[in-house]
């Protein structure tokens, strides 16, 4: 009985596939914060197109010489690990503590069903995201923080009054955008003083 032998090429691109395929999940990851335009609650696949977006957008606003082609490429992956750990409600200590650790184990899955070295590499721009050490980094991790604020502002606080979130709290989240770009920062600050004064976040 002859056997169907299976060529690398085709092997790989089964690979791919299947990945196409896990990734589409991310879809129907819902998070808490709303669309601007407050009709509804977005999901984590439009949140990682829109930061990619703003990163070619506002790249004016990143550290110099940083390669925004790498941080739009990690915006695109940063949070595919939400697929099996869920999107994590940044003032919740108990999600927070739990995060690491849920993530890690979703990379090495969702990561690990692409062929070794494309695995490696998207593997490699999701470490460098979550280490935050380099300038592409900490710029993307800037925009991810800055794109709720700027939802929360123009939604009347939108998860802010929901889930009784002070402005302490969110000023503390401010200062991952300041590290990654201080106009960004400065600007976010702006943002939630005048959500303050119009009552929209708690003191």
């Amino acid at each position: 009985m002859s056997r169907v032998t299976i060529a690398p090429e085709e092997d790989r691109l089964n690979a791919q596939i299947a990945f196409a395929i896990e990734i589409d999940k991310l879809k129907r990851i819902i998070r808490r914060n709303h669309l601007i335009d407050g009709s509804r609650r977005e999901n984590t696949a439009e949140h990682s197109w829109y930061v990619g977006t703003l990163a070619m957008v506002l790249g004016e606003h990143a550290p110099p010489e940083t390669d925004l082609q790498r941080v739009v490429a990690m915006l695109l992956v940063h949070d595919l690990v939400e697929i099996d750990a869920g999107d994590t409600f940044i003032y919740d200590p108990v999600e927070v503590a739990a995060q690491a650790e849920a993530e890690t184990a979703a990379a090495e899955r969702i990561f690990g069903l692409l062929p070794d070295d494309q695995a490696g590499r998207l593997r490699q721009l999701w470490d460098e995201f979550e280490a935050m050490e380099t300038p592409e980094a900490k710029f993307a991790k800037a925009l991810d923080r800055f794109a709720p604020i700027l939802a929360n502002h123009h939604t009347e606080g939108g998860t802010w009054p929901l889930f009784k979130v002070r402005a302490g709290q969110v000023r503390e989240k401010i200062r991952i955008i300041e590290e990654g770009s201080p106009s960004l920062g400065a600007y976010a600050r702006e943002l939630v003083e005048l959500s303050v004064a119009r009552g929209h976040l708690s003191e």
